[in-house]
């Protein structure tokens, strides 16, 4: 038996966004929850993509989005490097989901959390006297009593390349949602039986089988790989070009360039507007010219 990668576009919003159960026992063992009594118990999932309220306004697009019976609103990406602007990025669509609740003659009181969880397939957080630590909760909070804080947006971001299971030993399902995103890998023959032994990364293993993908599927798959090796060049180049130059003009022009180059070749490769906007940054707009 051969499984795909679970951090891949493709087997990330099959396993969480088409399975509520997954996608529940998930949110459930990651989120900051005070107590049981907060679990989400069933989700409505919404539409990955954030409509924009102007034709002007830039489009926002999720890996998952869904609503819980209690309406709060849960946003979950996975993203495979580190960027600035990954971080407004984030900032943004919670922004948005937040303030886009309050349709015509709704109150304020009317308003929900929005809660996002950004899975990071890269190391961000290195200053930190816990260096190590991989789990960061962020909430608006009294800079001098941070006990107290207000409610409506909290962010949760987990850096996978530091996880290492002693670090959650009370949270088993913590332990066996991340090790089901860090151990399984593209073409691995072999998981670990724990993940075997439990109901719901059993199942979402099962979600993983090579065999289970069309070919077309598994095309998608590996465009997705091709796309986060572009990225990875774009974002390396305009590292070493800013380096060399010191010119920021002069880094942008030339990152804008291979944007839209690289967005050339994934559109002639049949990749969806919605793909190329997520992972070269350009609006669809500028994507339907090319």
């Amino acid at each position: 038996m051969r499984y795909l990668d679970p951090r891949n576009d493709l087997t990330f919003k099959k396993v969480f966004g088409e399975h509520p159960d997954l996608l529940i026992s998930f949110l459930n063992a990651l989120m900051p929850f005070a107590s049981e009594d907060d679990y989400i118990e069933s989700v409505e999932y919404l539409p990955a993509e954030i409509v924009p309220e102007t034709p002007f306004s830039k489009d926002s697009i999720v890996d998952v989005r869904c609503l819980d019976k209690q309406g709060r609103q849960f946003i979950v990406e996975m993203q495979m490097y580190w960027t600035d602007d990954f971080l407004q990025r984030v900032l943004f669509n919670s922004s948005k989901a937040y303030v886009r609740q309050l349709d015509r003659g709704r109150k304020y009181s009317d308003l929900q959390p929005v809660y996002t969880l950004s899975l990071v397939n890269d190391v961000f957080r290195t200053e930190l006297k816990d260096a190590e630590n991989c789990y960061h909760h962020y909430s608006i909070v009294d800079v001098y009593e941070t006990n107290e804080h207000l409610k409506g947006m909290e962010f949760v971001f987990v850096e996978l390349p530091k996880f290492k299971p002693k670090n959650f030993r009370d949270k088993k399902m913590v332990v066996l949602w991340l090790r089901y995103l860090t151990e399984v890998k593209d073409q691995t023959e072999s998981v670990p039986e724990e993940l075997l032994d439990n109901r719901f990364t059993k199942k979402a293993l099962q979600l993983l089988e090579e065999a289970s993908y069309s070919k077309s599927e598994l095309y998608a798959y590996d465009r997705y790989w091709d796309a986060i090796s572009t990225q990875r060049t774009l974002l390396d180049g305009e590292t070493r070009k800013a380096r060399e130059t010191g010119y920021a003009e002069g880094r942008a022009e030339g990152l804008a360039e291979e944007k839209r180059s690289t967005a050339k070749r994934m559109k002639t490769d049949g990749l969806s507007t919605e793909l190329i906007a997520k992972y070269t940054g350009l609006t669809p707009d500028e994507i339907s010219v090319l």
